[in-house]
């Protein structure tokens, strides 16, 4: 899962696409991983999930067997309400 969503796809051309962030559960087995997808709105990712890529690739897999190691699938909407980063100075 973690080399298919590094490659390069169609999903970094969409509009409004800020990034995915894929992560790796610490743990001695490595097996649990997260997808978090970031969209400069709602409405950006509603024009995903109706574009004729998006619903193309689904229907590509929706003729294979779901992988081994996908034990669940849950998807969730969050709305960002703050975020803090990192002061760092510039160097004058």
């Amino acid at each position: 899962m973690v080399e298919q969503f590094s490659k390069p796809g169609i999903i970094e051309q969409q509009e409004g696409f800020v990034d995915i962030k894929i992560m790796v559960k610490k743990q001695r087995d490595g097996k649990e991983k997260s997808l978090s997808f970031t969209w400069e709105s709602e409405e950006h990712w509603k024009r995903w999930k109706k574009s004729d890529a998006h619903i193309a690739a689904r229907r590509e897999k929706r003729n294979h067997p779901k992988p081994e190691y996908m034990l669940n699938v849950e998807v969730g909407m969050y709305e960002v309400k703050a975020v803090k980063e990192r002061n760092v100075k510039q160097a004058e």
